[in-house]
């Protein structure tokens, strides 16, 4: 699993678009594991996990640039080894065919799964206003300190992902497929660090994306009432 996340940036640089484009990967692994990578914005996330064990293995994240094919990725989390938290990498990447390949001392294969060029949920969000348990009104979020709760979506895929760059902590992460339906959006999870008895589960909340405001209300994963603001990073 060391090359996972190199492997997964290649396609990330594809050049022809001048662009780097948002969406999610997957790859396979022969233990029977999955990968993937979610793209969003300048931001991005990967999680190792197995659905039908209901395993969590790894995840790591955080933002990057380009520059023609090369990628810096500065990683703010790694729950297999925070040691790289921090320390910049530049990867040179290539890509053909929606499939990507990287040879970095031994070569890996990518297959897309979304591209979200045209959906409008696709993006790096952040919570900005919550109301309080049990109901009320809602409330912006004074953060102090670096911890921190992004979520990634593609225009399939989920992960959200609790941190503290500054600690080196990681707290959790849960991720999967998502629909937006008739107001309704829908969460299945295929990962979920803290609870492994969660996967194969279906969430849904009430939904509406306005002036890039996104209103998310309804109950978690544990039950609780929740109701909360998010807003793309910029």
């Amino acid at each position: 699993m060391k090359y996972i996340l190199t492997t997964t940036l290649l396609f990330i640089s594809l050049i022809t678009f001048g662009q780097v484009p948002k969406g999610a990967w997957k790859s396979q692994e022969p233990t029977g594991s999955a990968s993937t990578l979610i793209v969003a914005d300048n931001y991005l996330v990967i999680a190792s996990y197995s659905v039908g064990n209901k395993y969590f293995e790894r995840t790591e994240g955080g933002p990057f640039t380009m520059s023609g094919d090369q990628m810096t990725y500065t990683p703010e989390f790694n729950s297999a080894d925070t040691a790289k938290i921090g320390i910049p990498i530049v990867f040179t990447v290539t890509v053909k065919d929606k499939i990507l390949t990287l040879r970095y001392e031994e070569a890996m294969v990518w297959m897309q799964v979304d591209d979200a060029a045209s959906t409008p949920m696709a993006g790096a969000w952040h919570i900005t206003e919550r109301a309080e348990p049990g109901g009320g009104e809602l409330v912006k979020i004074h953060l102090e300190g670096t911890r921190k709760t992004l979520k990634l979506l593609s225009a399939t895929r989920f992960q959200w992902f609790a941190i503290d760059p500054a600690v080196k902590g990681f707290y959790a992460t849960g991720g999967g497929t998502y629909t937006v339906k008739n107001g309704k959006y829908t969460e299945n999870i295929q990962f979920f660090s803290k609870d492994n008895n969660r996967v194969g589960t279906s969430l849904t909340f009430n939904h509406k994306l306005e002036n890039g405001r996104w209103d998310h209300s309804g109950k978690s994963s544990d039950g609780k009432a929740i109701h909360e603001i998010w807003e793309k990073i910029k």
